[in-house]
């Protein structure tokens, strides 16, 4: 890892000094010699770590020697970071001198007359960032001064120079194999299923029986495990199904909190293990029920035992299926059944291997390689995990001298790890462009067998500076190339996929996560903290070399006061009760000032000392490029964090009494990502928003008006303007301020092409129920049509929009929108015309109390009308919809498309039809359609009585549908949501 570390400071080391010198900045006597030095010293020891790398493995002196390197890369890109955030705070400071020098013309010439030695003739600042910059020439100076201690050592070890691979000009990526696809376990996976389908003799005594696996790391004990849990025979056997990630250490208390959230699909508040394990006993009781413990380590009984114990009030024929790599372990459990696992048969293994390393080859080619490939087969000695890894490498691999490279590699001759797993992760890793190696051992900070979100994966990442821009690709992009490749070698696995079939989540073998820890050298630990005793994880290492910690607090714990000595901790991920933690928070901005990403997750406990503040000792954190402070109870945010200058993230979700943000926040000039509570309590957003012209990411932007009770202090809607690389979804709140059509204009949504969501919220400062006149009317209509949303758009959400004859035109044009909500637009007399809409699939109409009616205007056809009746032209309206809603249409009593020559929403499965008491029938076209297969009519009298089972007028016209909901006369409307358990007493729920 170091070379990914001493390259990446190099880079930096030339960039910034670049920098420096293009603004003609004149820095600190001496600064200038040191910093070419420096660069000297990098790029001496560089060309000689790729065979340190090789040899640290064997050779403990050159480990300590890559240790202390490690160690001064580590200390040289702090300064570097420190020079970087001294130029952010010139620039930014300079653009505000600027601006008060532009009012005051006899102040700006009295300034010009005072520049400093160390910037541009264009500012001028004080004493401090002289000092500032005498500092930095001091670290680097004395930085040097250990580096040529390095570089002379390392001429004591003859390494020899050899070109490391560098940055990736492309990285390459392929389709993801699932593993679990992977067979060549067929013998065991019968076994195994036979023991669990089994109910077992009269004469055990047990009604609970154990089957283990036992066998070493990456032998597939985890896979079997998952496709017995996911069979369909099991999955029928069994009332109850539950896996659980276990790990080392073995933690009573997480097993049991994870056990029940399986068994009850949420968390609890529950702070007590006999607590946990009495409501686990309750959940299985008299049930049959089957549990895999996967991954225990612990042989100890007595910390067993309580869960045993619990576990036996399920029925006779429940089954618990356990693995682990030792055997005392299935000993210790009392185990019926053990299954050793062992290595597949070279047949297997090379089958394995092949689907990974030649996927894609032309058959000439893999008649090449096979002779090699099968060289490299034996040497795996049938650990799935080790074929798997190398395959995944080598499938990049196209000339037969590569392959050749592989199967002679000295690597294979390490013992470090398991089994000779060693060799592939390290040919794997080893293979791996620099900037992306950071990002693979930044995982070890997480806990072993943890679901990692992609999207906050890559979010850690960018906060650590490891993502290198190229070009105008944007930041994110980069990172999720940066997960694919390490996918696509094989160092995630388990992936979880989103409704479109992308990857969004995975986890680590336990295997590789031990290596991504080796290469870290317990820089990154993992805390569970349940009572006052400081965690040995934390005691045991070296504080000062820890740089990432995750603790997570339980109700009764003391935070650990271990890690205020841990001075160079770059990450801090907490979840703590707000308790535990407000004592604690200013001794943390004092002491851990190298942080690059700090992130609470708070939970509330009712106690009386919780977060009310954020100290204004935030400020020292001037690394800082990621902040989560979720679920405190915070209404504002100090000045201070203003000079968090290479702030990136700041999420502060869940803080629903945040009322403002600072009033300097246009100073965060790197900020990306700003994400607040939505439905909180946020009054404005700041005059200097739009400066923040690199935001990606504003959930919500609270439109102010001209003149309002937040006067200057706040944003209007033109701040929008520049903010142009906005993406993802935006809600815009407080449109009913607006009163003038061209400041609506200013905001230029059009341009903003990557937001994909939409949503426009025309409320007000005042009461929203204040009265509404024709001049209402006509601003919400013309204002509406100003703010034209890009063409890509894909949601949209109208709300409080108080136009009376028509939406916005627009909507129409919307060719790639896929879901519409109309909320709360009760002065709307006619429903848009939306049938024309080729990509549109969900729609929800919602409280539009003045539609009387609903007819052909909604199909949007009128264009067609041109054609006769017996046209060969076919018309479709709503091509794609799938989903329609409509709640509180009060006034509605029609509904009546009237036209028999056109197909209308040739795709809807799900009709919903809430408290529109006067709608007296549902248009046949819909009800008549075979894909039909859910529909719901609640508070709907009229169509209750029509559509009543056997007995309404109308129930032979919806009888062939497989799903049906509707209330009963007296019903008080809820009980709906559980309409796949059964009929309630307020619903009648049918089912074909």
């Amino acid at each position: 890892m170091v070379d990914a570390i001493v390259s990446a400071v190099l880079e930096q080391l030339i960039s910034v000094a670049a920098k420096e010198a293009n603004e003609g900045v004149r820095l600190a006597v001496g600064v200038g010699q040191e910093v070419e030095k420096l660069k000297r010293n990098f790029q001496a020891i560089q060309a000689v770590l790729h065979d340190a790398e090789h040899r640290q493995v064997r050779e403990e002196g050159v480990r300590l020697w890559l240790d202390q390197l490690k160690d001064a890369s580590y200390n040289m890109e702090d300064v570097l970071d420190e020079w970087i955030t001294a130029r952010l705070k010139r620039q930014t400071e300079g653009v505000d001198h600027d601006n008060a020098l532009v009012r005051d013309k006899k102040k700006k010439k009295k300034k010009k007359k005072k520049v400093c030695s160390f910037f541009p003739a264009s500012s001028c600042f004080g004493f401090k960032q002289v000092f500032l910059h005498r500092d930095i020439a001091l670290k680097i100076k004395a930085i040097n001064q250990t580096l040529d201690d390095i570089a002379e050592q390392k001429d004591m070890f003859s390494f020899n120079v050899i070109n490391s691979r560098g940055k990736s000009e492309g990285m390459q990526s392929t389709s993801l194999i699932d593993v679990s696809e992977v067979r060549g376990r067929d013998e065991e996976m019968r076994s195994i299923k036979s023991m669990l389908l089994c109910q077992g003799s009269d004469q055990q005594t047990n009604t609970v029986q154990i089957i283990s696996m036992v066998g070493m790391g990456g032998i597939g004990k985890t896979t079997l495990a998952q496709l017995a849990y996911n069979d369909n025979d099991v999955i029928n056997n069994f009332e109850i199904r539950v896996r659980v990630c276990v790990s080392d250490p073995f933690d009573e208390f997480n097993v049991a909190k994870a056990t029940i959230e399986e068994l009850e699909g949420s968390a609890i508040d529950l702070h007590e293990l006999n607590s946990l394990l009495r409501r686990i006993g309750a959940n299985i009781a008299g049930q049959k029920f089957f549990m895999v413990l996967d991954n225990l380590w612990t042989d100890d009984y007595r910390k067993w035992e309580p869960f045993r114990n619990c576990l036996m009030n399920g029925l006779r024929g429940s089954k618990i299926l356990i693995t682990t790599r030792k055997e005392t372990v299935a000993r210790m459990m009392e185990s019926t059944d053990i299954v050793y696992v062992q290595g597949l048969s070279e047949l297997e293994c090379w089958s394995l291997f092949r689907r990974f390393a030649l996927s894609g080859r032309t058959p000439s080619e893999c008649d090449q390689l096979e002779g090699i490939g099968r060289g490299i087969v034996r040497k795996c000695k049938g650990l799935p995990l080790a074929a798997k890894t190398i395959g995944s490498l080598l499938q990049f691999k196209r000339t037969k001298e590569e392959w050749q490279s592989a199967l002679d590699s000295e690597m294979w001759q390490l013992e470090e790890f398991e089994g000779g797993l060693s060799a592939p992760l390290f040919l794997s890793y080893n293979d791996l462009p620099f900037e992306i190696k950071r990002c693979f051992s930044y995982c070890a900070i997480f806990p072993k067998s943890s679901y990692l979100k992609k999207d906050e994966l890559v979010k850690l990442w960018m906060a650590q500076g490891y993502i290198v821009l190229k070009g105008n690709n944007e930041m994110k992009v980069i990172g999720l190339e940066y997960f694919d490749c390490l996918a696509s070698r094989s160092f995630y696995q388990q992936f979880v996929k989103d409704d479109d079939n992308m990857v969004i989540g995975c986890t680590m073998h336990d295997v590789v996560h031990d290596f991504a820890q080796s290469l870290t050298n317990n820089e990154c630990v993992a805390l569970e903290v349940h009572g006052d005793e400081e965690p040995l994880s934390l005691i045991n290492n070296s504080q000062d070399k820890l740089r990432h910690s995750i603790s997570v607090l339980d109700k009764v714990a003391s935070f650990p006061v271990s890690i205020f000595n841990a001075k160079k901790l770059r990450s801090l991920l907490i979840r703590s009760p707000l308790e535990v933690l407000s004592p604690v928070l200013k001794g943390l901005f004092d002491q851990l000032t190298c942080l690059r990403t700090f992130k609470i997750d708070g939970e509330d406990d009712g106690g009386e000392n919780t977060v009310h503040d954020i100290p204004r000792e935030i400020e020292k954190l001037i690394h800082l490029r990621s902040l989560r402070l979720a679920g405190l109870k915070i209404e504002e945010l100090p000045e201070t964090c203003c000079k968090l200058f290479n702030l990136q993230t700041l999420d502060i979700n869940e803080c629903y009494r945040l009322k403002r943000l600072p009033q300097g926040v246009g100073s965060l000039v790197n900020l990306r990502h700003l994400v607040v509570s939505l439905n909180g309590d946020l009054d404005y957003l700041p005059k200097g928003l739009e400066r923040l012209t690199s935001l990606r990411t504003l959930r919500e932007f609270v439109v102010s008006s001209t003149g309002g009770k937040y006067g200057t202090k706040a944003c209007m809607v033109e701040g929008l303007r520049q903010l142009n690389h906005l993406r993802g979804t935006l809600r815009m709140r407080g449109l009913g301020n607006v009163t003038d059509v061209e400041e609506a204009e200013k905001a230029d949504l059009e341009k903003k092409k990557n937001i994909v969501g939409l949503e426009l919220r025309f409320d007000k400062e005042e009461d929203a129920t204040e009265g509404i006149n024709e001049e209402n009317e006509i601003n919400h209509q013309a204002i509406s049509e100003a703010l034209r949303p890009p063409p890509d758009l894909e949601a949209l959400e109208i709300m409080h929009y108080k136009g009376k004859t028509a939406f916005p035109s627009w909507i129409v044009s919307l060719n790639k929108l896929k879901k519409l909500k109309l909320s709360s637009c009760c002065k709307c007399e006619i429903m848009p015309p939306l049938g024309e809409l080729p990509s549109f699939e969900i729609l929800q109409i919602e409280r539009m109390e003045s539609v009387k009616r609903v007819g052909v205007e909604f199909l949007g056809i009128e264009s067609f009308n041109d054609y006769a009746p017996s046209s060969s032209l076919s018309l479709t309206a709503f091509p794609k919809l799938k989903e329609l809603t409509l709640f509180h249409l009060d006034g509605c009593e029609e509904w009546d498309f009237g036209k028999e020559d056109v197909t209308i929403m040739p795709q809807l499965c799900y009709l919903d039809i809430r408290y529109c008491r006067k709608l007296k029938s549902l248009p046949d076209q819909l009800l008549q359609s075979s894909t039909l297969e859910k529909l719901r009519i609640i508070r709907a009298p009229i169509l209750r009585e029509r559509f009543k089972k056997d007995t309404g007028e109308d129930w032979s016209k919806i009888s062939h549908i497989r799903d049906i909901q509707i209330d009963h006369e007296y019903g008080q409307g809820f009980g709906f949501d559980n309409r796949t358990t059964g009929t309630s007493r307020s619903i009648q729920v049918l089912k074909r």
